[in-house]
């Protein structure tokens, strides 16, 4: 499997909103979008060649809303960029890793994502993620 980078690293929050503005006017950092996706809302703030992701769950029974009221706002997950999701997660699998998907979803900014189960990572929860195929731009 080859790992290209870190992505996004994910921070777990109750109030997007007010984080979003932390983020914004204490650390001046720019907001590139929010998007609902999978019981969540995210917001993407992209930082050299990785991003800041806030993630707030979208009700009580969202898995990042329960991961708040459990353990409080902190790091959710680590997202790691792929070369390709399809070949890592048969890596994976071949090495007897649990994964949470068996096949890719669609994620963040049309990533192809995947979660490995944290049971095998050590309580952490990483996710793969391969960004959408950039077409070849044709000339005029």
């Amino acid at each position: 499997m080859k790992i290209k980078r870190i992505e996004h690293v994910a921070i777990a929050v109750s109030d997007l909103e007010n984080m979003t503005a932390v983020l914004r006017e204490v650390l001046g950092l720019k907001l590139d979008y929010i998007q609902d996706l999978h019981k969540a809302r995210v917001a993407l703030f992209p930082l050299g060649d990785s991003a800041i992701e806030l993630v707030q769950g979208l009700g009580p029974e969202a898995q990042c809303a329960k991961w708040v009221t459990e353990r409080g706002q902190s790091l959710y997950h680590i997202c790691l960029e792929v070369e390709d999701i399809d070949s890592a997660l048969d890596e994976l699998r071949g090495k007897g890793v649990k994964l949470m998907h068996d096949t890719p979803i669609v994620g963040h900014g049309q990533c192809r994502i995947a979660f490995i189960d944290p049971s095998c990572t050590g309580n952490i929860l990483f996710e793969l993620a391969e960004p959408p195929r950039q077409e070849p731009s044709k000339g005029p």
